[in-house]
């Protein structure tokens, strides 16, 4: 690794973000976390990254693109956390959106989006008049938008975020949530976050699933052989 291998986390305060972080500064890369509170900063010091102050909810193309010059990947890891419609919009697809342009403006290919591993299927079963639809809607069409760009992406499907410490093991899903190998029961399909953090880290590092979207449980099989 250089100096040159860092990695910028939108949402750098999430408990996501807080678990991704030392295990990218493990695998040797130097992290910024974008933080939108200064008093969050010594939390995300204390995980080993730099905090960078912006409020990507209002954040220009432009301000982004500033932010990644010379990163070697972004890691979209933010989200309105369940706020007004108004505002999961404005965060989970235009400040998504805004970040996946300044991406490719600035010369960084790679991309991780964290997503849910029901985003496809949703759109067609969430009734628009269900609170939860907003939510929807924004991260299916940021999952979209990923898609149609020339970046080399990758998508994050975990199920139901526990806070569970890392197995490093998981059962892949299809889109609609159900599991590629045995049957699970609802309330199975989670995911610890620290699992998620681990897999960033492994997509990252590796430069597994390129431009392919994965739905992941917590499992049996080692994220490195799931996931390749």
């Amino acid at each position: 690794m250089t100096s040159n291998d860092r990695i910028v986390i939108l949402g750098g305060h999430g408990k996501v973000a807080l678990l991704a972080a030392p295990r990218l500064v493990a695998a040797g890369f130097a992290v910024d976390s974008v933080i939108r509170n200064p008093d969050h900063a010594a939390d995300v010091e204390a995980a080993g990254a730099t905090p960078r102050v912006l409020d990507i909810e209002s954040a220009s193309v432009d301000e982004f693109a500033e932010l990644f010059a010379g990163a070697k990947a972004v890691v979209f890891s933010a989200g309105a956390g369940g706020g007004s419609p108004e505002r999961t919009h404005a965060v989970d697809f235009v400040a998504a959106t805004r970040s996946m342009d300044a991406a490719a403006k600035a010369g960084v290919s790679r991309y991780v989006m964290v997503s849910y591993t029901r985003a496809d299927a949703d759109l067609d079963t969430v009734a628009e008049s269900d609170s939860f639809f907003p939510y929807v809607r924004a991260k299916h069409d940021a999952d979209e938008y990923l898609r149609a760009s020339d970046l080399d992406f990758t998508i994050l499907g975990p199920g139901t975020l526990t806070l569970d410490a890392a197995t490093e093991r998981v059962r892949l899903a299809d889109a609609s949530g159900e599991a590629l190998e045995g049957t699970l029961a609802d309330d199975e399909k989670v995911t610890s976050r620290d699992n998620v953090a681990a897999v960033i880290a492994h997509v990252v590092a590796t430069g597994a699933a390129s431009r392919e979207k994965v739905n992941f449980y917590d499992g049996d099989t080692p994220i490195a052989t799931a996931i390749r």
